[in-house]
């Protein structure tokens, strides 16, 4: 099951967060992955199967919707060919973990593994929840000058205000304390993921997949 470590933590407190940390969602997307996880695990239970819950961080990279206003990394990439700026709604020391999506992807692959894999040699829980994610934590604003650094100029944004900055935590730091041999891999660097969604949106502009201006909504 795919959740989310940002929408499950956001109201949680001492940071970095593990598994061992009390969920606290603050919006309604975290409380509906809350429950989902919960449900997950009552089937589990029943059903007599085995469940892996991967509570991902900030997803990017490649391939990503940019028809939803979410994405940092992905929206600062689109920016440098639409010359659109975008709008940023939290402070820009705000701390997440962005986890690129090919490391995400081989972190699901290896954990259904281990599963399959405890299952034969020992007795374990029906649920096995694992934060899947960097724990390599950014600020905004260190994006930001890792994007300058790349594209040598700076990216284009404006700061604005939300009713929704307010279910948006400050700091995102995780620590995964269950399985940690699964995180004992070399990681993309955060240059090189932002270069790559970057050449992907490009392609995705050129061949007519991605319109090379924002969608605008009324």
């Amino acid at each position: 099951l795919a959740s989310s470590a940002g929408g499950i933590y956001a109201g949680s407190t001492e940071p970095p967060f593990s598994e061992d940390s009390t969920p606290s969602p603050l919006s309604a997307y975290g409380a509906a992955k809350l429950r989902a996880e919960r449900e997950i695990a009552r089937l589990a239970l029943e059903g007599g199967v085995r469940v892996l819950v991967g509570r991902i961080s900030n997803l990017y990279g490649p391939g990503q919707d940019l028809s939803k206003a979410q994405g940092l990394i992905s929206q600062i990439c689109r920016a440098q060919f639409t010359a659109q700026p975008i709008a940023v709604y939290v402070s820009l020391d705000t701390i997440r973990d962005y986890l690129f999506v090919d490391d995400a992807a081989a972190m699901v692959n290896d954990g259904l593994e281990q599963v399959r894999a405890r299952i034969a040699q020992r007795p374990e829980p029906p649920v096995i929840t694992k934060i899947l994610a960097s724990q390599r934590s950014v600020s905004i604003a260190g994006v930001l000058g890792e994007t300058r650094r790349i594209f040598k100029r700076q990216p284009l944004l404006r700061l604005a205000a939300s009713p929704n900055a307010r279910q948006q935590a400050r700091d995102l730091r995780f620590h995964s304390v269950v399985w940690p041999e699964l995180d004992s891999r070399a990681l993309t660097t955060l240059s090189t993921g932002i270069m790559t969604t970057l050449a992907d949106i490009g392609r995705r502009i050129r061949v007519g997949e991605l319109a090379d201006s924002p969608t605008r909504r009324a």
